[in-house]
């Protein structure tokens, strides 16, 4: 069974720097997306960027393009999202989520492409 973690959440002053982890547990890091979302009260669910296990590329929503980043720790399972300069609209629920299948292609996942998810960490920016 795969399990998504997420962790590093927390209370943020604008301006300051932010990371979160998402850690996987029940699979192998073959040739899948895993991506992070958001969503802040009353709006829908936003993809902000996703992560391929096959090569490493990144991809990012213009909403976040430029100010945060994606990275990953094969040996730990991990995915990071590092939030550089947060404002207040980046306040939300953030989530990750991982593909159930194989992707390859080179732009992210629809967020009904994504089969697991992690149980959310709250980010609040505070101006």
């Amino acid at each position: 069974e795969v399990q998504l973690v997420e962790s590093g959440g927390g209370l943020v002053q604008a301006g300051e720097s932010l990371r979160l982890s998402c850690t996987a547990s029940g699979f192998s890091w073959h040739e899948y997306a895993i991506g992070f979302f958001r969503q802040a009260p009353g709006k829908e669910r936003e993809s902000i960027g996703c992560f391929s296990t096959y090569d490493s590329s990144t991809y990012y929503a213009d909403s976040v393009k430029g100010r945060f980043t994606i990275s990953s720790d094969k040996g730990k399972n991990t995915v990071y999202l590092q939030m550089n300069s947060p404002q207040a609209e980046d306040t939300a629920v953030y989530y990750c989520a991982m593909t159930g299948g194989i992707w390859l292609s080179d732009y992210c996942p629809d967020r009904y492409e994504y089969k697991y998810w992690g149980q959310g960490t709250q980010v609040t920016v505070s101006s």
